[in-house]
């Protein structure tokens, strides 16, 4: 779930960068916000594999035990 919430942070993070470099008309800026947002995504996606893998163990855990 940490993972997730990183991933949400850094994704937000990088829209404000990115928003605030096509203002300022700083691309370097711009280009960071971008690698945050990608960053971000990736984060997420680890954080929703990491979830489901749990839930298929906890599943599998449950089915040997009978409950």
């Amino acid at each position: 779930m940490a993972e997730k919430a990183k991933g949400k942070m850094d994704r937000a993070k990088g829209k404000a960068k990115e928003a605030i470099g096509k203002v300022s008309g700083n691309d370097r800026m711009k280009a960071e916000g971008k690698v945050d947002q990608a960053k971000g995504k990736a984060e997420e996606a680890a954080g929703k594999a990491d979830e489901s893998v749990r839930g298929v163990g906890d599943s599998l855990r449950g089915r040997r035990h009978g409950t």
